[in-house]
C-alpha cells in the first residue's frame, strides 16, 4: 500500500476527482478527511468508503473560510493526531460564454473565481503546514490546470489566472518549505470528465481538436498522479508541475 499510515485532508472531495482521489487514496492504506460545501454528496462519498472497508471522514470545508480550513484541522487531529498530506483540489470555473474575454468579466465573477481557487489554496497551505512540520515533513499538492500554463481562446481570463497563481504559488512554498521536508508540487489537467467540465458549457468537438489523444481525461487519470505526488516515492520532488493533459499544453 502506497500510503500506508499515511493522514490525508482533501479540499472539494464529494464529487469528480475529489471524490475518486478520497477513495484511491483510502484504498492505498490512507486515513482520508476530506471537505466540501456539498454535504449530502460528501456523506455519501464518506458511506462508500467505509462500505469498501476504507477510512474516511467527510467535513463541510468552504475553502474560502479560514475557520472552516480550522475545523478540518481540528478534526484531523482530534482523530489521527497529525497530517501528511494535504490536497488542495477545490475549485470552479465559470460557464463558458461570449462574456470569457476580459471586458465581460464582471467583478463579482473575478472574486469568486479567486476566492474559491487561489485563496482556498493558500488557506489549506497555511492551515497545513505548522501540523506538517510537527511530525517532520508532508506532502502538498495544488490542483492547478493546463489553463494555467497555456489557455484555450475560450477559457475565461479569470479562471486561467486563478489557475497561473496556483502554479507559481506552489513554486514559492516548496522552496520556502523544503529545508522543513514540506514538499508542494501542482498537478495541470487537461478537460477531465467530471461534473465541472460538464457544468462548464464549452464545445466538446472543438474541445477534443485541441487534444492530441483525441479524448477527455478521465477522474482516475489525475488521481494516479496526484497519488506518487503525494507518496513518499516523490520524496526528491517538490516545486514541480504535472501535466496531465493528452499532450494539449505540448502543441
Amino acid at each position: 500500500m502506497r500510503l500506508e499510515n499515511k493522514v490525508v485532508l482533501i479540499s472539494g472531495g464529494a464529487r469528480g476527482m475529489g471524490a475518486v482521489e478520497a477513495k484511491m487514496f483510502t484504498a492505498e492504506g490512507a486515513s482520508v478527511v476530506f471537505g466540501d460545501i456539498l454535504d449530502e454528496e460528501g456523506k455519501q462519498v464518506e458511506a462508500e468508503i467505509r462500505e469498501a472497508g476504507g477510512e474516511a471522514t467527510y467535513v463541510h470545508l468552504d475553502v474560502t473560510q479560514e475557520e472552516d480550513w480550522q475545523r478540518a484541522m481540528d478534526v484531523v487531529m482530534s482523530k489521527y493526531g497529525r497530517l501528511n498530506i494535504l490536497i488542495n483540489n477545490a475549485g470552479i470555473v465559470p460557464r463558458y460564454s461570449a462574456s470569457d474575454k476580459v471586458e465581460g468579466i464582471t467583478e463579482e465573477s473575478w472574486d469568486q473565481v479567486m476566492d474559491v481557487n487561489v485563496k482556498g489554496v493558500f488557506l489549506g497551505t497555511k492551515s497545513a503546514i505548522p501540523l506538517m512540520r510537527a511530525v517532520g515533513g508532508g506532502s502538498i499538492v495544488n490542483i492547478s490546470s493546463g489553463a494555467g500554463i497555456a489557455p484555450s481562446p475560450e477559457t475565461p481570463a479569470s479562471y486561467s489566472a486563478s489557475k497561473g497563481a496556483v502554479r507559481i504559488f506552489t513554486k514559492s512554498t516548496a522552496i520556502q518549505y523544503a529545508k522543513e521536508n514540506i514538499r508542494c508540487n501542482s498537478v495541470h489537467p487537461g478537460p477531465i470528465l467530471t461534473p465541472m467540465l460538464q457544468g462548464a458549457g464549452a464545445d466538446g468537438d472543438e474541445r477534443l481538436e485541441r487534444i492530441p489523444l483525441g479524448r477527455v481525461g478521465r477522474p482516475e487519470e489525475i488521481a494516479y498522479g496526484v497519488l506518487f505526488l503525494a507518496s513518499d516515492e516523490a520524496s526528491f520532488v517538490t516545486g514541480s508541475e504535472l501535466i496531465i493533459d493528452g499532450g494539449r499544453t505540448a502543441q
